[in-house]
């Protein structure tokens, strides 16, 4: 962190850190577990195809749109009191999903676990900064990125586990346990951390609520409604008034919630880029692997979880080994070195044919894991050391909105792109609910079409895959050219102005 002297370490850091990445793994895993429950909602709620869409998209709605208000918050009136309240919401909200009647139940509650997300998640960040000294920093960062990368395998695998076992409900009642838990471990073990109390900034909370909701609709938008829809563009529209006018409010206002001028800092704006990059390629793919397990290969909602498992474990090994890297070749270049093994490992996904199997996929797996896990812990490392103490909860919420819209991006764009190369792959003559997805020509019924159209969806991931790979390698660069090293002699104080309590 910046603007400030070396801070002692916390003595109960570690278990502190524990807390923290209990409660990020949970926000982790419900952005992908319901994914594998989308089966038992359509039979048992009677709910159709857009009810479930939104059920998904309601919760990163207004994640992603929370986000900075919500950072803002916490650095002002308590990060810890904010993750409190966040599970608060995220508890309620996971309990009454479970006991839903209807669909409009599940996509109202899976908005109050979004906005409980927002509140929880930036904390996390901005805590661990605050605990552990800069020496040990990375190692901290770069275990709760491998705690997020577990997150995102195990989403689908434990829903597929609950589903083999209990009713849809439970993916939801899960939630309830793990938050007592964290809520007792908040409690007991996490400091409370802050910036300086200042009046809240209530048009810069609206403004940009409003524009990054706006944003992430019209990302959602666009597969289903088309890129140039009246939808798509309005909600574009919406995004780009309200976000220019809380910038032209920030830059006015005495007390601004966002310093624009951290905009302006190398190491915080590029390592927001390559972050949103990173999540770009890896939701767009995994997404479209989980398909490519159960439709093409055949596996149940457990197996194709487990599936994932490798990207897990080796971005585990990846992270063990990333604080060293980083510490020896700089942020960086460490970024670059780990993206450019990732990259590696889309372009070996990209290669995978009709007919390889579950071993071909591996191979790309591994690599892009390792990668991930090398790099992703100094790309928080390097944005956060960049973010004045006082501001570390908004600059985490920049972190996590700049992740998540990635992320939305990466499952439309890459999504599109793969339905459209699918569809085109196709023979000519075939029905026309077959071109739209591989799901609906599976349920023709006709095995030469299914045959087909399974060839066609890996020739299609072929194309994301490869894309995802550059978008992957363009991020390496980038880093490598724009994030060079550029640090302080170690112990240099500069003024401080935040306040821990235990």
């Amino acid at each position: 962190m910046s603007d400030g002297p070396p801070l002692a370490p916390h003595p109960r850091r570690w278990q502190i850190l524990g807390v923290l990445c209990l409660s990020l793994f949970v926000v982790v895993v419900d952005n992908t577990v319901l994914n594998v429950a989308i089966p038992s909602l359509l039979r048992d709620l009677d709910a159709t195809t857009s009810d479930v869409q939104w059920m998904i998209d309601a919760y990163s709605l207004v994640f992603a749109g929370l986000l900075i208000a919500a950072g803002g918050l916490g650095d002002r009136h308590g990060r810890r009191r904010a993750m409190l309240a966040g599970f608060a919401l995220f508890g309620a909200g996971s309990l009454l999903a479970a006991l839903a009647a209807g669909p409009g139940q599940i996509v109202a509650m899976r908005a109050l676990m979004g906005a409980g997300g927002a509140l929880l998640m930036p904390g996390t960040l901005a805590i661990m900064a605050e605990v552990f000294a800069p020496d040990e920093r990375a190692k901290a960062f770069g275990i709760w990125g491998a705690t997020s990368m577990v997150g995102i395998a195990a989403g689908p695998t434990l829903g597929g586990l609950l589903l083999e076992h209990f009713w849809w409900g439970s993916v939801f009642l899960v939630n309830v346990p793990v938050t007592v838990v964290a809520v007792i471990g908040l409690l007991v073990l996490v400091p409370e951390t802050r910036g300086p109390r200042r009046r809240t900034d209530v048009p810069g909370a609206v403004l940009s609520t409003l524009g990054m909701s706006a944003l992430v609709w019209a990302v959602i938008s666009g597969p289903e409604h088309g890129w140039t829809g009246l939808r798509t563009l309005g909600g574009l529209t919406v995004a780009v008034a309200a976000l220019a006018a809380f910038a032209a409010w920030q830059h006015r206002s005495p007390r601004p919630m966002l310093d624009l001028a951290l905009l302006r800092r190398r190491g915080f704006s590029g390592a927001a880029t390559v972050i949103a990059l990173f999540g770009f390629a890896l939701a767009g793919t995994l997404f479209a692997l989980t398909q490519m397990f159960q439709l093409v290969l055949g596996y149940g909602p457990l197996k194709a979880g487990l599936a994932l498992l490798p990207v897990a474990v080796s971005a585990g090994i990846g992270n063990g080994l990333g604080a060293a890297l980083e510490a020896r070749i700089g942020g960086g270049r460490a970024i670059a070195a780990g993206f450019a093994i990732a990259a590696a490992g889309f372009a070996a996904l990209g290669l995978v044919g009709p007919g390889d199997g579950f071993p071909a996929i591996v191979i790309g797996l591994v690599p892009l894991g390792f990668g991930a896990g090398l790099g992703a812990p100094a790309a928080y490392s390097t944005l956060m050391a960049a973010v004045p103490r006082e501001e570390a909860g908004v600059g985490s919420a920049v972190n996590d909105a700049g992740q998540e819209l990635g992320s939305a991006l990466g499952v439309a764009v890459l999504g599109s792109l793969i339905s459209a190369a699918y569809a085109r792959a196709l023979p000519g003559g075939v029905p026309d609910p077959a071109r739209h997805s591989l799901g609906e020509a599976l349920a023709v019924g006709d095995p030469g079409l299914a045959h087909a159209a399974r060839d066609a969806f890996v020739h299609a991931l072929s194309i994301g895959s490869f894309t995802a790979g550059g978008v992957m390698l363009a991020a390496a660069v980038f880093a490598a050219l724009v994030l060079r090293d550029r640090r302080p002699a170690p112990g240099t104080p500069v003024p401080d102005g935040s306040r821990l309590t235990a």
